[in-house]
């Protein structure tokens, strides 16, 4: 019979199956190339990345000289490491003169005196040295591992669910304008390369003609400190404010949108969008407010964050989605 403690460990090894998934390249580029020159001169570290594996590693090498690299940074956590069951270790580049790519990674790695777990002392002293770090971080440590970017005040570009938005910690950095969303992926699901060992239980999976195995995961987005252009271009609106269109909350003076396109360009008062909106946020043209704002009594819970959760954002007693409350900084009362 195995103990509390194998058991807790045995948790563990699954969760990090679960958690182990490889971003596709496309993936990588399509986000990346929204960045032109805040690559230039830095140190990239990728602290969740198998370097024989990571395609972030693979772009990164390939776009060495081009992005201007100074040195890219590569660790993988030990039992994470599911293809090859080798110890962990660490990928270090600074680049080569003569403009040659990094063909054969295994000529840059050093084991690792830790786990590789981005929590380690070790690693953590890998992310004193970076400027930037980028990778597809454990989805259910996600809240942990934004907590240490923020903590050491480091700039990144990372993937995770669209549900960390509802995070207080998340919607917090995002309301005090301290993280965004990305600008190449505001819809659909997006597929993700898994260990062999994976358990195929998702609705869209396949197996390609090399035996590798690969899951389509809804709902991603990817997180940013850093800024875009896009970021800054205003969304049009096109529908009229009518209050039998938009109807209040039960206990919030706020009107609610199903849908971001439909929000009221003539509406000055709160609203509740969906948290899809952030897809479109541009912060000079819109306000994050507090839902304890625009409470209407007291029966209604406090709400650090601004969210409007659960049977709170009710009309006429039908809870709605978790609604994230705006203002539109361009129209006046």
């Amino acid at each position: 019979m195995a103990t509390k403690s194998s058991n807790k460990n045995l948790h563990k090894a699954s969760q990090a199956k679960k958690d182990e998934f490889y971003t596709q390249l496309a993936d990588i580029e399509n986000e990346l190339k929204h960045y032109k020159d805040q690559f230039r001169g830095k140190v990239v570290f990728c602290n969740c990345d198998d370097p024989k594996e990571s395609n972030f590693v693979k772009y990164f090498s390939m776009k060495f000289e081009e992005l201007g690299l100074k040195k890219l940074i590569a660790t993988h956590y030990k039992e994470a490491n599911l293809f090859t069951h080798e110890p962990p270790y660490k990928l270090e580049y600074a680049g080569n003169k003569k403009g040659n790519r990094m063909t054969d990674p295994s000529k840059f790695m050093t084991k690792m005196i830790d786990t590789g777990d981005f929590r380690s002392q070790e690693c953590i002293e890998l992310l004193k040295e970076a400027d930037i770090v980028v990778t597809n971080p454990p989805f259910s440590l996600f809240r942990e591992y934004v907590a240490q970017l923020v903590e050491y005040n480091k700039k990144f570009l990372i993937i995770g669910s669209v549900n960390a938005i509802t995070y207080k910690e998340c919607f917090k950095l995002i309301k005090e304008n301290k993280m965004w969303l990305g600008a190449s992926i505001h819809s659909g699901d997006r597929e993700f390369r898994v260990p062999d060992d994976y358990p195929l239980e998702a609705a869209g999976y396949r197996v390609d003609d090399e035996g590798n195995k690969y899951i389509r995961v809804k709902g991603v987005r990817w997180f940013t400190n850093i800024d875009y252009e896009e970021r800054h271009e205003d969304l049009m609106l096109y529908k009229k404010y009518t209050p039998e269109e938009y109807p209040k909350y039960d206990n919030y003076n706020a009107i609610n949108v199903d849908k971001t396109a439909d929000i009221p360009m003539d509406y000055a008062g709160a609203i509740g969008v969906p948290i899809t909106f952030l897809d479109k946020y541009n912060p000079k043209q819109f306000e994050l407010i507090s839902s304890n704002d625009i409470r209407l009594n007291n029966a209604v819970p406090f709400k650090e964050h601004g969210l409007i959760k659960d049977k709170d954002s009710a009309i006429s007693g039908k809870p709605t989605y978790v609604r994230i409350v705006i203002k539109n900084k361009k129209v006046q009362k």
